[in-house]
């Protein structure tokens, strides 16, 4: 069975070709917190770096991503991704 981080890097992989991606469960800092649950996988940090979001303010970017990872969302009592931070980049942008 996936874990809910190896799901998000396939979903990416597929919607963006990313040329470097790193998904971050950060579910253990917010024990206790809002959207917090037992077991984790609620809260994640994604950075992306991928050409498909050439030409893309960061607001287009952001909701593409949603976008793809809508299925995730929900309520964390039902399982569902609680919040997820984004950095999302180009080549240039990433490495200049």
């Amino acid at each position: 069975m996936q874990t809910r981080a190896q799901r998000i890097e396939q979903i990416l992989t597929r919607a963006f070709a990313p040329s470097l991606m790193q998904v971050t469960d950060d579910s253990a800092q917010h024990a206790g917190h809002s959207g917090a649950r037992d077991g984790g996988q609620t809260h994640y940090s994604v950075l992306i770096v991928a050409e498909a979001f050439r030409g893309q303010s960061r607001v287009l970017r952001a909701r593409a991503v949603h976008a793809a990872l809508a299925e995730e969302f929900g309520p964390a009592e039902g399982g569902g991704m609680h919040a997820l931070s984004l950095t999302l980049r180009t080549p240039e942008e990433y490495g200049g």
